[in-house]
Protein backbone atom coordinates (compact mmCIF):
# COMPACT_ATOMS: atom_id res chain seq x y z
CA UNK A 1 0.00 0.00 0.00
CA UNK A 2 1.34 3.29 -0.71
CA UNK A 3 2.19 5.99 1.59
CA UNK A 4 0.27 8.68 2.01
CA UNK A 5 3.49 11.53 1.81
CA UNK A 6 6.49 9.76 1.44
CA UNK A 7 9.46 12.41 1.35
CA UNK A 8 12.53 10.36 -0.13
CA UNK A 9 16.11 12.02 -0.26
CA UNK A 10 15.45 15.81 -0.29
CA UNK A 11 17.63 18.56 0.51
CA UNK A 12 16.84 22.06 -0.05
CA UNK A 13 20.01 24.88 -0.46
CA UNK A 14 20.15 28.46 -1.18
CA UNK A 15 22.64 30.56 -2.72
CA UNK A 16 24.37 32.93 -0.14
CA UNK A 17 26.62 35.45 -1.38
CA UNK A 18 29.60 35.77 0.82
CA UNK A 19 32.47 38.06 0.18
CA UNK A 20 32.20 40.47 -2.38
CA UNK A 21 30.44 38.55 -5.44
CA UNK A 22 31.39 35.15 -4.16
CA UNK A 23 28.71 32.71 -3.53
CA UNK A 24 28.50 28.99 -1.99
CA UNK A 25 25.51 26.89 -1.93
CA UNK A 26 23.70 27.03 1.46
CA UNK A 27 22.75 23.52 2.46
CA UNK A 28 19.22 23.69 5.12
CA UNK A 29 18.20 20.30 4.78
CA UNK A 30 20.20 17.47 3.45
CA UNK A 31 18.56 13.97 2.72
CA UNK A 32 15.97 14.16 3.90
CA UNK A 33 13.67 10.59 4.45
CA UNK A 34 10.19 9.98 5.90
CA UNK A 35 6.81 8.64 5.42
CA UNK A 36 3.39 9.19 6.63
CA UNK A 37 0.53 6.63 6.57
CA UNK A 38 -3.10 7.52 6.83
CA UNK A 39 -4.40 7.77 10.30
CA UNK A 40 -0.88 8.40 11.96
CA UNK A 41 1.08 11.16 13.53
CA UNK A 42 4.55 11.89 12.80
CA UNK A 43 5.90 14.59 15.12
CA UNK A 44 9.13 16.07 13.19
CA UNK A 45 11.52 16.98 16.68
CA UNK A 46 14.12 19.61 16.43
CA UNK A 47 15.33 23.19 17.54
CA UNK A 48 14.42 26.21 16.35
CA UNK A 49 16.85 26.71 12.95
CA UNK A 50 17.19 22.94 12.46
CA UNK A 51 15.23 23.35 8.90
CA UNK A 52 12.11 21.82 10.17
CA UNK A 53 9.30 24.28 8.54
CA UNK A 54 10.96 24.14 5.69
CA UNK A 55 9.98 20.38 5.27
CA UNK A 56 6.13 22.31 5.27
CA UNK A 57 6.99 24.69 2.45
CA UNK A 58 8.74 22.39 0.39
CA UNK A 59 5.41 20.06 0.37
CA UNK A 60 3.38 22.66 -0.14
CA UNK A 61 5.40 24.60 -3.17
CA UNK A 62 5.90 27.85 -1.32
CA UNK A 63 9.63 27.66 -0.93
CA UNK A 64 11.32 31.42 -2.00
CA UNK A 65 12.81 31.55 -5.40
CA UNK A 66 15.89 30.93 -4.45
CA UNK A 67 15.79 28.22 -3.02
CA UNK A 68 16.91 24.74 -4.81
CA UNK A 69 14.99 21.28 -4.15
CA UNK A 70 16.04 17.75 -4.81
CA UNK A 71 15.30 14.92 -4.02
CA UNK A 72 11.10 13.41 -4.29
CA UNK A 73 8.51 14.25 -2.42
CA UNK A 74 4.97 11.82 -2.95
CA UNK A 75 1.50 11.61 -2.31
CA UNK A 76 0.02 8.15 -2.48
CA UNK A 77 2.37 7.01 -4.77
CA UNK A 78 2.91 10.21 -7.41
CA UNK A 79 5.79 12.17 -7.39
CA UNK A 80 4.74 15.54 -7.12
CA UNK A 81 5.63 18.60 -9.42
CA UNK A 82 5.36 21.82 -8.73
CA UNK A 83 1.76 22.13 -10.35
CA UNK A 84 0.46 19.48 -8.45
CA UNK A 85 1.25 21.15 -5.40
CA UNK A 86 -0.37 23.86 -6.57
CA UNK A 87 -3.42 21.80 -7.45
CA UNK A 88 -3.92 19.45 -4.22
CA UNK A 89 -2.66 22.35 -1.01
CA UNK A 90 -5.65 23.48 0.64
CA UNK A 91 -7.68 20.19 -0.56
CA UNK A 92 -6.08 17.02 0.40
CA UNK A 93 -2.87 18.29 1.80
CA UNK A 94 -3.42 21.62 4.36
CA UNK A 95 -1.41 23.58 6.12
CA UNK A 96 -2.25 24.51 10.29
CA UNK A 97 0.31 27.60 10.51
CA UNK A 98 2.03 28.23 13.58
CA UNK A 99 1.29 31.60 13.95
CA UNK A 100 -2.33 33.40 13.99
CA UNK A 101 -1.19 36.20 12.14
CA UNK A 102 -2.46 34.17 9.35
CA UNK A 103 -5.58 35.09 9.84
CA UNK A 104 -6.90 38.01 7.21
CA UNK A 105 -7.29 41.31 10.29
CA UNK A 106 -10.04 42.89 8.64
CA UNK A 107 -12.18 40.18 7.01
CA UNK A 108 -14.41 38.22 9.52
CA UNK A 109 -14.55 35.01 10.29
CA UNK A 110 -16.80 33.05 8.79
CA UNK A 111 -15.95 34.53 5.11
CA UNK A 112 -12.43 33.65 5.42
CA UNK A 113 -12.84 30.25 6.36
CA UNK A 114 -14.95 29.66 3.55
CA UNK A 115 -13.24 31.85 0.96
CA UNK A 116 -14.45 33.01 -1.94
CA UNK A 117 -17.10 31.84 -4.13
CA UNK A 118 -19.39 32.96 -6.87
CA UNK A 119 -21.57 30.43 -6.73
CA UNK A 120 -24.20 31.35 -3.79
CA UNK A 121 -25.75 27.60 -3.95
CA UNK A 122 -21.86 26.35 -3.30
CA UNK A 123 -21.11 29.08 -0.72
CA UNK A 124 -24.41 27.97 1.13
CA UNK A 125 -23.00 24.43 1.49
CA UNK A 126 -19.88 25.36 2.26
CA UNK A 127 -21.68 27.58 5.32
CA UNK A 128 -23.16 24.68 6.55
CA UNK A 129 -20.25 23.04 6.41
CA UNK A 130 -18.12 25.44 8.55
CA UNK A 131 -20.51 25.85 10.96
CA UNK A 132 -20.89 22.13 11.91
CA UNK A 133 -17.20 21.90 12.01
CA UNK A 134 -17.00 25.16 14.17
CA UNK A 135 -19.55 23.78 16.57
CA UNK A 136 -17.54 20.48 16.89
CA UNK A 137 -14.73 22.73 18.12
CA UNK A 138 -16.76 24.94 20.44
CA UNK A 139 -17.20 27.72 18.44
CA UNK A 140 -20.57 29.43 18.28
CA UNK A 141 -22.33 31.03 15.68
CA UNK A 142 -21.23 34.67 17.06
CA UNK A 143 -17.58 33.77 16.20
CA UNK A 144 -18.81 33.70 13.07
CA UNK A 145 -19.57 37.57 12.73
CA UNK A 146 -16.12 37.93 14.80
CA UNK A 147 -13.13 39.87 13.66
CA UNK A 148 -9.50 37.93 14.62
CA UNK A 149 -8.47 40.60 17.07
CA UNK A 150 -11.69 39.81 19.05
CA UNK A 151 -10.78 35.97 19.32
CA UNK A 152 -9.00 34.87 22.68
CA UNK A 153 -5.79 33.12 21.70
CA UNK A 154 -7.43 29.59 22.06
CA UNK A 155 -10.50 30.83 19.78
CA UNK A 156 -7.90 32.14 16.94
CA UNK A 157 -6.14 27.97 17.20
CA UNK A 158 -9.42 26.57 17.07
CA UNK A 159 -10.44 28.71 14.14
CA UNK A 160 -7.05 27.67 12.22
CA UNK A 161 -7.38 24.18 12.78
CA UNK A 162 -11.56 24.06 11.70
CA UNK A 163 -10.54 26.16 8.47
CA UNK A 164 -7.97 23.80 7.71
CA UNK A 165 -10.48 20.93 8.27
CA UNK A 166 -13.25 22.11 5.94
CA UNK A 167 -11.78 20.51 2.35
CA UNK A 168 -11.73 17.24 3.99
CA UNK A 169 -8.26 16.67 3.89
CA UNK A 170 -6.13 13.57 3.97
CA UNK A 171 -3.15 15.25 5.58
CA UNK A 172 -3.05 18.29 7.86
CA UNK A 173 0.61 19.76 8.07
CA UNK A 174 0.74 21.70 11.39
CA UNK A 175 4.03 23.85 11.59
CA UNK A 176 4.68 24.89 15.52
CA UNK A 177 1.26 25.02 16.24
CA UNK A 178 1.66 25.46 20.26
CA UNK A 179 4.46 28.09 21.04
CA UNK A 180 3.46 30.89 23.17
CA UNK A 181 -0.24 29.36 23.94
CA UNK A 182 -1.24 28.76 27.63
CA UNK A 183 -1.22 24.65 28.88
CA UNK A 184 -5.08 24.66 28.52
CA UNK A 185 -5.07 25.61 24.95
CA UNK A 186 -1.83 23.47 23.97
CA UNK A 187 -3.78 20.80 25.07
CA UNK A 188 -6.96 21.92 23.35
CA UNK A 189 -4.93 21.99 20.45
CA UNK A 190 -3.33 18.03 20.72
CA UNK A 191 -6.67 16.80 21.36
CA UNK A 192 -7.77 18.43 17.67
CA UNK A 193 -4.93 16.48 15.91
CA UNK A 194 -5.94 13.25 18.05
CA UNK A 195 -9.36 13.68 17.03
CA UNK A 196 -7.76 14.07 12.97
CA UNK A 197 -6.04 10.75 13.36
CA UNK A 198 -9.32 8.58 14.52
CA UNK A 199 -10.73 10.11 11.17
CA UNK A 200 -8.32 8.54 9.27
CA UNK A 201 -6.48 11.85 8.86
CA UNK A 202 -2.19 11.59 8.52
CA UNK A 203 -0.84 14.49 10.39
CA UNK A 204 2.44 16.06 10.40
CA UNK A 205 3.62 17.63 13.18
CA UNK A 206 6.02 20.30 13.21
CA UNK A 207 7.66 21.18 16.61
CA UNK A 208 10.12 21.59 18.83
CA UNK A 209 8.10 20.90 22.03
CA UNK A 210 9.07 17.38 22.92
CA UNK A 211 6.38 16.94 25.38
CA UNK A 212 3.49 17.57 22.87
CA UNK A 213 5.47 15.23 20.39
CA UNK A 214 5.26 12.65 22.75
CA UNK A 215 1.79 12.96 24.02
CA UNK A 216 0.26 12.84 20.33
CA UNK A 217 2.87 11.62 17.94
CA UNK A 218 2.69 7.61 16.73
CA UNK A 219 6.41 8.01 15.74
CA UNK A 220 9.12 10.58 15.85
CA UNK A 221 11.68 11.67 13.54
CA UNK A 222 14.59 13.71 15.44
CA UNK A 223 15.77 16.67 12.91
CA UNK A 224 19.50 17.90 13.71
CA UNK A 225 21.17 19.98 11.58
CA UNK A 226 18.72 19.90 8.38
CA UNK A 227 19.50 15.62 8.95
CA UNK A 228 16.73 13.56 10.49
CA UNK A 229 18.76 11.10 12.36
CA UNK A 230 16.51 8.73 13.74
CA UNK A 231 13.10 8.15 13.77
CA UNK A 232 11.51 6.20 16.57
CA UNK A 233 8.99 4.81 17.87
CA UNK A 234 7.40 7.14 20.44
CA UNK A 235 7.00 4.23 23.08
CA UNK A 236 10.67 4.23 22.91
CA UNK A 237 10.91 7.62 24.86
CA UNK A 238 10.14 5.59 27.90
CA UNK A 239 12.65 4.45 31.08
CA UNK A 240 16.10 5.28 30.69
CA UNK A 241 16.18 5.71 27.05
CA UNK A 242 17.46 2.37 26.32
CA UNK A 243 15.18 1.85 23.69
CA UNK A 244 16.79 4.84 22.05
CA UNK A 245 18.87 4.37 19.38
CA UNK A 246 21.17 8.00 18.24
CA UNK A 247 23.33 9.61 20.85
CA UNK A 248 21.46 12.94 20.14
CA UNK A 249 18.40 11.51 20.68
CA UNK A 250 19.28 10.15 23.87
CA UNK A 251 20.97 13.29 25.08
CA UNK A 252 17.44 14.96 24.44
CA UNK A 253 15.98 12.75 25.92
CA UNK A 254 18.07 12.42 29.19
CA UNK A 255 18.20 16.24 28.68
CA UNK A 256 13.99 16.67 30.04
CA UNK A 257 14.20 17.72 33.89
CA UNK A 258 12.07 14.30 34.92
CA UNK A 259 14.76 12.01 33.57
CA UNK A 260 17.87 13.81 35.50
CA UNK A 261 18.28 16.85 33.43
CA UNK A 262 21.82 15.78 31.71
CA UNK A 263 23.24 18.36 29.48
CA UNK A 264 25.38 17.66 26.65
CA UNK A 265 28.59 19.60 25.90
CA UNK A 266 28.55 21.47 22.70
CA UNK A 267 26.23 23.05 19.95
CA UNK A 268 24.67 22.11 17.21
CA UNK A 269 26.82 23.49 14.36
CA UNK A 270 25.50 25.91 12.02
CA UNK A 271 24.37 25.62 8.17
CA UNK A 272 27.65 25.71 6.56
CA UNK A 273 29.64 25.00 9.46
CA UNK A 274 28.51 20.90 9.67
CA UNK A 275 31.81 18.63 9.35
CA UNK A 276 32.74 16.70 6.76
CA UNK A 277 31.92 13.42 8.17
CA UNK A 278 28.33 12.64 10.59
CA UNK A 279 26.77 16.35 11.83
CA UNK A 280 27.12 14.79 14.94
CA UNK A 281 30.73 13.75 15.13
CA UNK A 282 32.18 16.98 17.63
CA UNK A 283 29.46 15.53 20.29
CA UNK A 284 29.18 11.76 20.17
CA UNK A 285 30.80 9.64 22.76
CA UNK A 286 30.57 6.07 20.55
CA UNK A 287 32.47 8.00 17.44
CA UNK A 288 34.46 5.32 15.29
CA UNK A 289 36.99 6.74 13.04
CA UNK A 290 35.39 7.10 9.96
CA UNK A 291 32.31 9.22 11.41
CA UNK A 292 34.88 12.02 10.78
CA UNK A 293 35.17 11.74 7.22
CA UNK A 294 31.85 9.90 5.97
CA UNK A 295 28.62 10.71 6.23
CA UNK A 296 26.30 7.81 7.32
CA UNK A 297 22.92 7.36 5.37
CA UNK A 298 19.36 6.71 6.73
CA UNK A 299 18.86 2.77 7.58
CA UNK A 300 15.99 0.72 7.97
CA UNK A 301 15.74 -0.70 11.29
CA UNK A 302 12.00 -2.68 11.04
CA UNK A 303 9.83 -0.04 11.98
CA UNK A 304 12.75 2.25 12.84
CA UNK A 305 14.88 4.73 10.47
CA UNK A 306 18.80 5.29 12.25
CA UNK A 307 21.60 7.67 10.27
CA UNK A 308 24.76 5.90 12.53
CA UNK A 309 27.89 4.04 11.54
CA UNK A 310 27.10 1.45 14.41
CA UNK A 311 23.72 0.08 13.35
CA UNK A 312 25.07 -0.24 9.69
CA UNK A 313 25.06 -4.02 9.83
CA UNK A 314 21.99 -4.70 11.77
CA UNK A 315 19.57 -2.01 8.65
CA UNK A 316 18.68 -3.13 5.32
Amino acid sequence: MDKLLDVENVSISFIQYTQGLNQRDLKVITDLTLDIEEGEILAVLGSSGSGKSLLAHAIFGILPENAKLNGKIKYKGKELSQEDKEEIRGKDIVLVPQSVNFLDPLMKISDQAIGNTQNEEEKKEKKIKQREIFEHYNLGPEVDEMYPFQLSGGMARRVLVSTALLSDPKLVVADEPTPGLDEKTVQETLNHFKHMKENGIGVLLITHDIHAALEVADRIGIFYSGYVIEIAKTEDFAGNGENLLHPYTKSLYKALPANGFELTKGHQPLHGEIPTGCPYYNRCDMKFDRCSQERPELVNLGEKKIRCFKYYEEGE
